[in-house]
């Protein structure tokens, strides 16, 4: 992974970190990133599909689960990984962003 991106640990893949305005970048780095996130954005929808797998199992939890406290606890888990496929998504529609101003 080159130095244009650092590992979410959240979301499981590496994330652009931009250190400056895109314009900023040579022609040559530009190339080299946007290359670099169409690979990452490429394993996105595995990701999302490996958190969904993880929601569905904890719904079959919950529809069993009896504690009202890890009822709550499982509500939370599936909140949170919701959340974590709604920020993949924004970053799946980053590319779009990128594109344009690579072709601009």
């Amino acid at each position: 992974m080159n130095h244009y991106f650092t590992w979410n640990d959240r979301l499981g893949i590496p994330l652009p970190l931009l250190e400056q305005d895109w314009e900023m970048y040579s022609q040559a780095d530009r190339t080299a990133i946007v290359t670099e996130w169409e690979i990452i954005r490429g394993t996105i929808p595995d990701r999302v599909f490996a958190f969904e797998a993880d929601i569905n199992r904890k719904q079959a939890q919950l529809f069993e689960e009896e504690s009202f406290e890890r009822s709550c606890t499982l509500n939370s888990d599936i909140a949170e990984l919701a959340s974590r496929i709604n920020d993949l998504h924004i970053w799946y529609r980053m590319n779009q962003e990128i594109e344009m101003k690579r072709h601009s």
